[in-house]
């Protein structure tokens, strides 16, 4: 085989790999499935275990009296405020508190907790650490 044969051969080869992997392309045992997570495993001998810590478990609050929907529609029209940022919300929640302390000499360096700062996220839901930081 010449060189123009090898490469039309390669290209060939290489669009086939771009196609779509489904199910047909692979093998008996491959079932893409649709995203789905595994609740479990399969032991050695082919058998299913159910782990009870793999299965999802979703918390919904309870929304009786809620009054607004759940939909939005695209004909609604854009908000003319522009996104809040952290320094924004800062100087209109806290920095007002701190300063009415500091004007009263009630201001205490060491007892931020009174204005929002945690020490620590210990308990926290979604724990902030300086690896997650913006930088």
């Amino acid at each position: 085989m010449g060189l123009l044969g090898n490469l039309a051969r390669g290209l060939v080869r290489g669009a086939d790999r771009m196609a779509e992997f489904t199910s047909k392309r692979g093998p008996r045992t491959h079932h893409k499935g649709r995203g789905a997570r595994k609740v479990g495993y399969i032991t050695a001998g082919g058998k299913f275990v159910k782990v009870k810590e793999m299965v999802p478990e979703f918390v919904v609050p309870d929304l009786t009296g809620f009054k607004l929907k759940p939909y939005v529609s695209y004909k609604a029209p854009k908000g003319t405020q522009p996104p809040l940022t952290a320094k924004e919300l800062f100087m209109e929640v806290v920095a007002p508190q701190i300063e009415k302390d500091f004007k009263e000499g009630n201001f205490d360096p060491n007892n931020l907790e009174k204005y929002g700062f945690e020490a620590t996220q210990e308990g926290k839901l979604f724990q902030l650490f300086p690896k997650n930081y913006v930088r």
